[in-house]
């Protein structure tokens, strides 16, 4: 059977692509990349959120094609479960698939403030009023999680909730987000995770630069 394909687009940019690589990295399935050009009219719509839908990722394997992120995850959970991208207790898989789905429809003021810009670097930054109760939100979400599942993950090993806010940990790292020590924490074992340093390591050589997003704060 030949690899699946999943179509991405900037790595340097799209936080949906880095989520949809990121799974497929942890269902260990083979994957054959595609670039959607960054000069595509929709795929910059999409990346500066005038896009109502996501383009990116889409995955195609064994005769699916799935392009919508929780999707993806959904249907490789299904492909091998034995990865373990939904824990194994029933409420915590409950629990899982709520915050997930959280980030995935919520949070448009951070997504604003804080684009996502791997090779950006931000110190003092002053992020706007309005992204503060989507950040106080997130780093309750990780307080709670990393509670009571002990951590150093968000339901103590990895899982589809860690792949979907790995964009946000990087985010403020971006733009220095002044954090308590337990999302502190929890975002240094995220940047550390080898699979997003070397997705960070690939966006930092890529030569495109998306001006609208590129802006000197």
């Amino acid at each position: 059977m030949s690899a699946a394909i999943l179509t991405i687009s900037s790595k340097n940019y799209s936080s949906w692509s880095l989520r949809g690589w990121l799974l497929c990295k942890m269902a260990n399935l083979e994957i054959e990349e595609r670039v959607a050009p960054i000069d595509d009219a929709a795929i910059r719509a999409e990346l500066l959120l005038l896009s109502p839908s996501f383009l990116v990722p889409c995955l195609e394997h064994d005769g699916a094609k799935i392009w919508d992120t929780l999707a993806i995850a959904e249907y490789l959970n299904e492909w091998n479960p034995a990865a373990g991208l939904l824990p194994e207790e029933r409420i915590a898989r409950a629990h899982c698939r709520s915050i997930s789905g959280e980030i995935h429809s919520g949070f448009y003021n951070l997504r604003s403030a804080l684009p996502m810009n791997l090779k950006a670097r931000h110190l003092n930054f002053k992020t706007f009023g309005g992204a503060l109760p989507d950040i106080e939100r997130i780093t309750s979400v990780w307080r709670d999680c990393l509670k009571a599942y002990g951590g150093p993950y968000l339901f103590g090993k990895l899982t589809m909730a860690d792949a979907m806010y790995a964009p946000v940990c990087t985010r403020f790292h971006t733009y220095d987000v002044k954090l308590d020590n337990a999302s502190k924490a929890y975002c240094r074992t995220i940047l550390k995770w080898p699979a997003l340093a070397a997705w960070t390591k690939a966006a930092k050589a890529e030569p495109e630069d998306f001006d609208e997003l590129d802006i000197e704060f």
